[in-house]
């Protein structure tokens, strides 16, 4: 197949699809991205990222954030010069054909849909805690029939119910951040002022070494998952190609705030060493601090975050399956919309495989939803180095042929090399770790797989759909 061949944008079969409606604001998908990436491996996973590194787990948040900075400036390019629901499995097509472009759209929609089942499964045991006369799949059943409500009311309504399901999110951290600084410099009446020195007790800034820095780092890579959504979002917003640069821009710097802040305040506050911090440091911080019910307060905020990045990853999965279906990568029916723009049998979809998994944890309750976790909780490292590789070959072919780009990522191709070398890091360190480089190599093998299957189902792609 000849290069230009891969560059042939797959047409939509407007026979059987209206298509996707722009009805997201620049605001609504900049809370998305906020909201994606604003979830539980924040509130409950950095306590075990502390538990590694000590206070230097600061540097494995820049160091994660400086990679999903690189990542997202890759996004921001490849989406201004072409909006796309299917996002980076759409560039990996363009970049290295059908192949990679559905191995890669595959991976995430299957990503998302056992991620929703965790997450419905998550909120529905602390919110069957709370009342214990109902049972925790009553939950379930009600969190994932609400959210399905509320994706398939139309793009416009569900901007606006995510909007303000990370807008509680972001208030929280604010609110933290606010009383953790008035903790540090001594503004609490009562609590004497913490000042900084934990930074430096208990064995030091970095007690466990670089080893400890590299262990943490792997947890606090997949803690800035969910960010990508803004990339897939933006095709259904007004003007894409305009919108992609603020969005990115406001989102990296909110987030890269807010975790790194927060991350701050636990460990000045607290000793890294507290067994406190390991099992939930933001309620540790708080109860230090005497603040009334503490408990409920920050078990409602994970129930929000866990039930607000659910419901951007059925918005995600829908989408993308929509994607793979106009390009002839899955069932023709995935690209039906309804009036509204919704493409309801992809949200559909998407939600049943969701209560299928979430019916065999209830079932298999030790067994298949940590199967399942474990074969896809390497799939962020995939897709972000499938992103920086197709940016670097289209960026290439769009500068020999002279293309005129809405927005060029700075620092081409250096930046684009060293955000690869930095995801290599990351991978080779999870092949050190036992338990990672497990879930590393199931999540590799499962893209061979889908590769495979590519391949083999290429002949038989629909007329009118470009095959390798």
């Amino acid at each position: 197949m000849t290069t230009d061949s891969m560059n042939t944008e797959v047409p939509t079969t407007t026979t059987t699809t209206k298509g996707l409606h722009p009805g997201l604001t620049r605001r609504q998908i900049s809370m998305m991205g906020l909201g994606g990436a604003i979830g539980a491996g924040l509130f409950v996973g950095s306590g075990q990222a502390i538990g590694l590194a000590g206070p230097a787990v600061l540097i494995s948040y820049l160091v994660a954030g400086g990679i999903v900075v690189l990542v997202m400036a890759m996004l921001a390019e490849m989406v201004a010069a072409r909006p796309s629901s299917g996002a980076f499995s759409s560039y990996a097509q363009k970049a290295m054909g059908r192949s990679a472009g559905s191995a890669v759209g595959w991976l995430y929609w299957i990503q998302l849909v056992v991620v929703i089942a965790a997450e419905a499964t998550g909120a529905a045991g602390i919110v069957a805690n709370w009342i214990p006369g109902i049972p925790a799949w009553v939950w379930v059943l009600v969190f994932v029939v609400a959210l399905t409500a509320v994706n398939l009311f139309g793009v416009r309504n569900y901007g606006r119910f995510e909007f303000w399901f990370a807008a509680i999110k972001v208030a929280a951290i604010i609110a933290f951040l606010v009383v953790g600084v008035c903790a540090i410099i001594g503004l609490i009446p009562g609590v004497p002022a913490t000042g900084i020195a934990n930074l430096a007790d208990n064995g030091g800034f970095a007690p466990n070494g670089m080893t400890g820095i590299a262990a943490a780092l792997l947890i606090v890579v997949f803690a800035f998952g969910g960010t990508e959504v803004v990339a897939i979002a933006a095709a259904e917003s007004d003007d894409p190609s305009r919108n992609i640069r603020r969005i990115v821009r406001e989102v990296l710097v909110r987030i890269l705030i807010f975790y790194v802040g927060s991350i701050f305040v636990i460990v000045a506050v607290l000793p890294w060493n507290d067994p406190a911090v390991t099992e939930g440091p933001f309620s540790a911080v708080l109860a230090t601090l005497n603040v009334p019910g503490v408990g409920l307060v920050m078990d409602l905020i994970v129930v929000i975050a866990l039930l607000s990045a659910m419901n951007a990853n059925i918005y995600g999965a829908s989408r993308m399956a929509y994607s793979l279906g106009e390009r002839g990568l899955a069932p023709l029916a995935a690209t039906r919309t309804s009036l509204k723009g919704v493409p309801y049998v992809a949200v559909l979809a998407s939600v049943s495989f969701g209560f299928v998994t979430v019916g065999l944890n209830w079932a298999f309750p030790d067994v298949v939803l940590p199967a399942l976790l474990n074969v896809v909780g390497s799939t962020l490292l995939v897709i972000w180095t499938a992103t920086a590789v197709a940016q670097i070959i289209l960026r290439r072919r769009a500068d020999r042929a002279g293309e005129a780009m809405p927005m060029r990522m700075w620092g081409f191709p250096w930046l684009s090399w060293l955000c690869l070398a930095l995801l290599a890091g990351v991978i080779a360190l999870a092949m050190i770790d036992p338990a990672a480089r497990i879930q590393l190599l199931l999540t590799l093998g499962l893209t061979a797989v889908l590769l495979l299957v590519a391949r083999a189902t290429r002949s038989v792609a629909r007329p009118g759909v470009e095959r390798e």
